[in-house]
């Protein structure tokens, strides 16, 4: 079997724009129609593995993105290599075996999250893009933990870059807010909202659709809506499902995310439709469970969101469920845009089972409540001497729901247990949950602005602050 050689296009959700190329793409952030960018094929790459499985990750990794890209190879794998430069582990996302589940540690990066492994990579793109077009680029973000430090580390410093993240004020984790406000570059504008992280999502889509301001403002995404973020993570299903298989010698695997806005295990569905053996997606979710009751029961309606000790979850919009939407309605635009515009409406929307009375074929879910998620965490540090940070103990509580003696449970470690001391303290009864880089943050000042959670408040604090700074 050969690939085609055709560059790979980046359509929309909802068919209302013309096909771009993926430089494009990762500039535009969302499609212009209000829907999310996909590429208009998916590369079925099973004749590859037997080369792939010995590659290290900067090498798996420019194999599988450059099937997506349209970067000039050299400079491309000059990209992917500078980007896991930065990261403590040289597998990058190392994998360990804790009591008969495979951990795959995402967690090595400059900020301790997982959102790192995409983050690096977008701002190397970012970058290179605008070094060869003279453009400027106004990042907005909305973070419900992770992905603003991240982002911020990705692009702060970086010429031609500024960067505004807007996170719920009081509702992430003191390290979380304390590894952004404290990046003082000219660069980094950090957003207090008074709101949920819900908030801080609608507004940035809002600003995105109006397509004179972004256009003015050259307004750009970080956020998983950017399809190079899910490009960057399919990276790690395969470098994990690689390294379990040949030490387990099992021809398939299943895998359990932790996941609140969709992306993450997005990234592990486009991976399956590659070709790579997941026998099952298991999606895990917190108290905000409207991702696993939509895949129990084909019904996705918004409920209040509630603060847990898994902030970076406490998510009842997910922004990628849009895309997956793609899928099962059959590659349909008008139908996805009819659900959009029901859920828009009414806070809900709903899809028919498959013949069998599952609403997916390889993605099962579940949840877990703070009790089940501290349980877990004490359990594993107790009996095996590792420690889960809560939003991958809500992962491996799920994922020992669904056994498979023929396919090995890989679950996603999706941040430092040391992000979340005090929810590890709790658990365990002792503050132990600790990392130099995050201790060193401690005396640092900070900077911020507390801003209502409006439309006009953040526009406003945009225009203002962007005029200022050019």
């Amino acid at each position: 079997m050969r690939l085609c050689s055709c560059p790979v296009k980046y359509i929309s959700t909802r068919g209302g724009t013309e096909p771009i190329g993926f430089q494009e793409a990762v500039m535009t952030g969302m499609a212009r129609d209000g829907g999310l960018l996909l590429s208009d094929r998916i590369p079925a790459v099973q004749d590859r593995f037997a080369v792939w499985r010995g590659l290290s990750y900067p090498d798996l990794a420019f194999e599988i993105m450059r099937l997506y890209s349209d970067i000039p190879e050299g400079d491309f794998r000059d990209i992917v290599q500078r980007s896991y430069a930065a990261f403590r582990h040289p597998d990058v996302t190392p994998v360990r075996c804790v009591d008969g589940l495979h951990v795959v540690e995402l967690f090595h990066g400059p900020t301790l999250a997982f959102k790192d492994v995409a983050l690096q990579f977008l701002g190397h793109v970012f970058e290179y893009v605008l070094q060869r077009s003279a453009r400027e680029l106004n990042i907005l973000a909305a973070t419900s933990g992770d992905t603003g430090s991240a982002a911020i580390c990705g692009v702060r410093g970086r010429k031609r870059i500024r960067i505004f993240v807007m996170h719920p004020h009081g509702r992430v984790s003191p390290i979380q807010e304390r590894q952004m406000t404290s990046v003082l570059d000219d660069n980094v504008f950090n957003l207090a909202v008074n709101g949920t992280f819900d908030d801080c999502q609608r507004i940035m889509k809002t600003l995105f659709a109006d397509l004179a301001f972004r256009d003015r403002y050259s307004l750009g995404a970080v956020n998983s809506i950017n399809w190079a973020r899910v490009l960057a993570q399919i990276v790690y299903y395969f470098f994990a499902a690689f390294r379990v298989m040949r030490l387990t010698g099992a021809t398939r695997v299943q895998m359990a995310v932790p996941t609140g806005n969709f992306g993450d295990i997005f990234a592990g569905y486009i991976a399956c439709r590659m070709g790579l053996p997941i026998s099952r997606l298991i999606l895990a979710t917190n108290e905000n469970d409207i991702l696993a009751r939509f895949f129990a029961s084909g019904d996705y309606s918004q409920g209040a969101v509630h603060a847990t000790i898994s902030p970076s979850m406490d998510i009842q919009v997910a922004s990628n469920f849009e895309r997956y939407l793609y899928y099962r309605s059959g590659g349909d635009p008008t139908a996805v845009r009819a659900l959009m515009d029901r859920f828009r409406a009414e806070g809900r929307l709903s899809v028919k089972p498959l013949r069998d009375g599952r609403v997916d074929d390889v993605i099962v879910a579940g949840s877990a409540n703070t009790a089940e998620t501290m349980e877990i965490i004490r359990r594993f540090h107790a009996e095996h001497g590792y420690l889960l940070d809560p939003h991958s103990a809500v992962g491996v509580h799920v994922a020992l729901k669904y056994p498979d003696p023929a396919a090995p449970t890989i679950c996603l470690a999706t941040a430092h247990p040391a992000k979340f001391g005090d929810a590890i303290a709790k658990a365990v009864g002792r503050n132990i949950a600790r990392h130099p880089i995050l201790d060193a943050l401690a005396d640092l000042p900070t900077r911020y602005a507390i801003l209502p959670a409006s439309d006009a408040a953040i526009r406003e604090h945009l225009e203002r602050n962007i005029r200022i700074h050019e």
